[in-house]
């Protein structure tokens, strides 16, 4: 294994430097990373989705990936999670078990308890648990009462705590979430959001990506800013609402585009 890069500690680089603005500097770097991805770059023919991606997910974080559509923020999920090919490195240092949950869940034409019990078994639970780790996982997202339904008649809401009972069952210690919250009414996202923040204080380590500002602000501690598959800003969550950004940054908080 190579060893660990230090971290940097530099503040605010210049754009041209090529570093991630704030990248690390403001962290704390105390806990273990988890996963590492060193000048990761993914392509996609003549598009570049990831370019030259350099980052570390931490013990404990809760990293949000912000950036408008095709920024990379899905590939860089898919990256972490270990199911897209790319270039350069990526470092798991410790054997992590991990759990993602789409932006929109595959559920198979069967009940929910039978999508439960079909991922347990694909996880390699032991037969003899599934059963109790299906039943609290559902209590657990609250939807026990609809056990029996189909799963593809649930509302997305109740769909969408379907994959992350799931996801809970395996008792992930890393968590990633594509748009967890995406096309859910006003009501659906508090109650995916509660669950999100329950899952991180129990100790899973969670990495989102969102559209959604508010919602980085109340769930993350730590925001990454992706644009044209590159990684723009590496910041605590405060400092990235309140600190000096860089252009492109700074537009996507105030709604704007930014044309290159």
């Amino acid at each position: 294994m190579t060893t660990p890069r230090s971290p940097s500690t530099a503040i605010d680089p210049p754009k041209e430097s090529g570093l991630a603005w704030g990248a690390s500097a403001r962290r704390p770097i105390s806990d273990p990373a988890l996963i590492e991805l060193r000048d990761v770059t993914v392509r996609f023919r003549d598009v570049r989705a990831l370019d030259a991606v350099t980052l570390d997910v931490r013990t404990g974080e809760r990293v949000a990936l912000l950036g408008s559509n095709g920024s990379g923020k899905t590939t860089l999920l898919r990256v972490l999670h270990g199911l897209q090919r790319c270039e350069g490195e990526r470092v798991l240092h410790v054997a992590t078990k991990q759990a993602m949950v789409f932006q929109r869940p595959f559920l198979l034409r069967l009940s929910v308890w039978a999508n439960m019990m079909i991922a347990l078994w694909l996880a390699k639970v032991p037969a003899g648990e599934r059963a109790d780790l299906a039943h609290a996982a559902l209590h657990r997202v609250g939807i026990a009462d609809l056990r029996d339904r189909p799963a593809r008649v649930l509302s997305l809401g109740q769909q969408q705590r379907l994959a992350l009972a799931r996801a809970w069952a395996v008792r992930p210690r890393l968590l990633f979430l594509d748009e967890p919250t995406a096309s859910l009414d006003p009501g659906a996202k508090r109650e995916v959001e509660a669950l999100i923040e329950e899952f991180a204080a129990e100790g899973m380590t969670v990495v989102m990506s969102t559209h959604n500002l508010g919602q980085a602000k109340r769930l993350a501690s730590r925001v990454v800013y992706l644009e044209g598959g590159r990684l723009i800003v590496d910041l605590p969550t405060d400092h990235f609402f309140n600190d000096r950004l860089p252009e492109e940054a700074a537009l996507f908080l105030k709604g704007e585009l930014h044309w290159t």
